[in-house]
């Protein structure tokens, strides 16, 4: 019997040949603009002006400037990829699809997390066959990270790696027809900082009409930096790397030397007398922005856009378990990171020891982090999104207990994602130092949660009840199934 040849797509751009396998059809390493080089790194990304040759799509491409992150001894590869592959065409997509044929199926864009300055769309937890195999278009994006993608500096546009998104979602509306997607029914979804990035499209003008729904996943939509706190951190790695704060003076710099800095803009005092730091010193990066997304969402698309939104109950062990914090966490450690995260740090932290009187300190570090990076903003954002959209919020919690690091990982940060991509199979995944432990892991649950985001992408249905402020309705996705 003769093999089927590999696909062949002639998309507005050029051809790409891609795979195929059990679930579909497969497409990487796509560019959807020009690579950013020298000082193009600082520039808003441009249109790619396409090849006149088979691009080969069969392989994964390479992966922007980052650095190597280190979680303690939980294997976290699967979730930020191998890390720097260097290359200069990274601006790219890869597209999963059941086949690059007329079908108007759904369209499911991606934006991995990883704070701002790692991941990828080589990421193994963002394998997309479980969506293509029901019936789902699924693209994900690569954009510029650290210093390319978030730094303020003068004479560049702020928040390229946003730009670097919406160009991406560009791509989608004038290509995804010729992989059977369908231009008119995109949700745009993603997790951690990708989730902040999705908050900010919904309050992004540039984004309306290139999106229909959006879901995210363990967001902030009280996540960016005001202009000050990113002076801040300009002026430090300006200080740091010897010259002046200005686009030209970083455009002669190489990726290697800024990602040499980035250990020491860690820990920057952020705090300004109009705001707290919103990520705890755990990034130096995030959107820079006058109004938070949350604050802003009647400036994008929002009100015309479903949105899924939740956060997992058990956040913040990501950042305490896994490198011990949890059990050596003091009482100074823990006002340290109160008087960074709350306006009224004592106020707070007399509410959190009230709500949690057995608590150690690390367990209310843990829930400290949790409320500042995710809770509160996510909250914030669902009760916005439902008074402008007439009853198109739908909110999730997520609170299966991972059994890994002895069992005390819990339902933390990242812990939903083999659940939604409908992952939960892989090896790597499993042991004690794999994100979801050595215990049983509910096969159940990974076909509901699946089903929900694929529901919702279909019709923006994920089977159940709208989110009002008075009588808030959340779905509970534990481990009961």
């Amino acid at each position: 019997m003769p093999v089927d040849p590999d696909p062949i797509v002639e998309t507005p751009a050029g051809a790409v040949r891609g795979g195929r396998d059990e679930s579909g059809q497969f497409f990487r390493a796509i560019p959807y603009a020009v690579a950013p080089i020298g000082a193009r790194r600082f520039a808003p990304p441009t249109r790619h002006p396409g090849w006149s040759f088979v691009r080969d799509g069969t392989q994964y491409g390479p992966t922007a400037p980052q650095p190597a992150r280190d979680f303690g001894k939980l294997d976290m590869i699967p979730y930020f990829g191998p890390g720097w592959v260097r290359g200069a065409e990274y601006l790219t997509v890869d597209v999963r699809t059941p086949a690059a044929d007329s079908g108007k199926r759904p369209v499911m864009v991606f934006v991995h997390g990883g704070g701002f300055v790692t991941g990828s769309t080589r990421a193994m937890l963002y394998d997309g066959s479980a969506f293509a195999r029901d019936g789902v278009v699924l693209v994900t994006v690569n954009y510029r990270l650290g210093v390319p993608g978030f730094l303020d500096l003068e004479g560049a546009p702020a928040n390229r790696g946003l730009l670097d998104v919406l160009a991406a979602l560009g791509w989608v509306r004038d290509t995804i027809a010729t992989f059977g997607g369908d231009p008119e029914n995109v949700t745009v979804f993603g997790q951690s900082a990708g989730a902040t990035l999705v908050g900010a499209l919904l309050a992004s003008p540039d984004a309306k009409g290139l999106f229909h729904r959006a879901i995210v996943q363990s967001g902030n939509g009280t996540g960016a930096f005001t202009p000050e706190q990113a002076q801040r951190v300009t002026a430090a790695a300006a200080a740091v790397l010897g010259v002046e704060p200005t686009v030209e003076a970083f455009a002669a710099i190489a990726d290697e030397r800024l990602l040499a800095i980035l250990p020491a803009l860690s820990g920057l005092d952020l705090h300004t007398a109009t705001a707290t730091d919103p990520l705890v010193g755990l990034s130096p990066f995030s959107l820079v922005l006058p109004v938070q997304p949350a604050d802003g969402l009647a400036d994008g698309p929002a009100s015309e856009v479903e949105l899924l939104i939740g956060t997992n109950t058990e956040e913040g062990r990501l950042y305490v378990v896994p490198a011990g914090t949890l059990e050596s966490t003091t009482e100074a450690d823990l006002l340290a990171v109160t008087d960074r995260a709350y306006a009224d740090p004592e106020t707070a932290l007399a509410e959190l020891r009230a709500d949690r009187p057995n608590a150690g300190p690390g367990e209310l570090r843990s829930t400290v982090l949790s409320d500042t990076l995710f809770w509160a903003g996510t909250a914030r954002m669902a009760q916005a999104h439902a008074r402008i959209s007439g009853g198109r919020t739908h909110v999730y919690s997520f609170g299966f207990r991972s059994t890994a690091l002895r069992g005390r990982l819990g339902a933390a940060h990242a812990v939903e994602l083999p659940f939604v991509f409908d992952t939960i199979d892989e090896p790597r995944l499993r042991g004690d130092t794999g994100l979801l432990g050595p215990g049983d892991v509910p096969v159940g649950l990974a076909a509901q949660m699946h089903s929900a985001w694929v529901a919702f992408a279909r019709a923006g249905d994920p089977g159940w009840a709208t989110y009002d402020p008075r009588q808030p309705v959340v779905q509970t996705f534990a481990d009961a199934f």
